[in-house]
């Protein structure tokens, strides 16, 4: 087996430099890293993780736990912006899926303790407010998709509400004065969010927001939801040219899909007859329905870059930013509205 002195006689440098281009420091040059990486690649040389683990108290593992996150089509790119974060700084990534089991999630942190994680980034499916201890798991957390209830843990989230409202300023900007919204499940924080900044928006142009032209897209206890955009859209749109909404916003690009759907069995054109907004930017709707849906980005990517920033931010004793911080969502203009 290679060693750390084949490393360094092969590149040329001391076991010092070698050691300090595995461990990710920084002020070495260019130079002198890639001469080591390669010597590392050529002899195919294994760090001692465990013996590093004993000089520095760091095994240089991150871990993420999901709760279905990883298998949700969208809320991946989490993920994907996690990975491509740590691997720049020459960290790994051990990532455990919970499916929401609260055993399961008890025995992963349990785990990630035994194994001396360095960190934790700990991220759900959709934005909400949780139970979180940071005394009970005693590692260093940053949460991701979520905010804790009653202490003071960093979190990431997106700005829904300034998502509603751009959502809205974008139809109002348009000319439009008849809105409706067909909204996510009201159980959802980010459904009460984005209707508190389409509030705003309507207020502030001095429009009014019909509550009958409110209505939520999906219905039922949050696990056991029910689809009914269809015909809440369908509903909305059988009155007569004059009496219906001119533009639909909805909850998320699902809902935009079968508002759409709606307007078609009607024989209605969009955006010409009815202009309608999405929400999400799930590309596999967003970019294939025809024609392409304006809607509103959740930035997945840069919330799990950003999350993962923050926690090295916080192993490094810097983290200076506000508990919560939220990323903007940008309307992203495509051709329904």
């Amino acid at each position: 087996m290679q060693t750390i002195k084949d490393v360094a006689a092969l590149a040329g440098v001391s076991d010092r430099t070698v050691s300090r281009v595995v461990n990710g420091e920084p002020n070495i040059s260019s130079k002198t890293r890639a001469r080591v990486e390669d010597a590392i690649t050529r002899l195919n040389y294994i760090p001692n993780l465990a013996a590093r683990m004993v000089r520095t108290n760091r095994s240089g593992v991150i871990g993420l736990i999901t709760d279905v996150v990883s298998t949700t089509p969208n809320s991946v790119e989490i993920i994907r912006g996690v990975q491509d974060r740590v691997s720049q700084s020459n960290q790994s990534l051990l990532i455990a899926n919970t499916s929401g089991a609260s055993y399961e999630e008890t025995r992963v942190w349990r785990t990630f303790q035994e194994h001396r994680i360095d960190g934790v980034l700990f991220a759900t499916m959709y934005h909400h407010e949780i139970e979180f201890d940071p005394t009970v798991h005693n590692i260093p957390t940053v949460l991701v998709n979520c905010f804790a209830s009653s202490a003071d843990v960093p979190a990431v989230v997106p700005d829904d509400m300034n998502g509603g409202y751009a959502a809205a300023r974008h139809a109002i900007d348009k000319g439009h004065a008849r809105i409706a919204f067909i909204t996510l499940n009201p159980l959802i924080l980010a459904a009460r969010l984005r209707r508190e900044g389409f509030e705003r928006a309507m207020a502030e142009a001095g429009l009014e927001v019909r509550h009958e032209w409110m209505l939520p897209g999906i219905e039922g206890a949050i696990g056991a939801e029910r689809m009914r955009a269809f015909e809440v859209a369908k509903e909305l749109l059988s009155t007569g040219p004059g009496e219906r909404p001119t533009i639909i916003l909805t909850g998320n690009d699902e809902i935009a899909m079968q508002c759409m759907f709606a307007a078609a069995s009607l024989n209605l054109r969009v955006p010409e007859d009815i202009a309608i907004v999405g929400y999400d930017d799930f590309r596999m709707i967003s970019e294939r329905v025809v024609p392409p849906l304006t809607t509103v980005a959740l930035p997945y990517y840069e919330i799990g870059s950003r999350a993962a920033d923050r926690l090295f931010e916080l192993l490094a004793g810097a983290d200076n930013q506000p508990f919560i911080e939220r990323l903007p969502c940008p309307l992203v203009q495509r051709g329904s509205a």
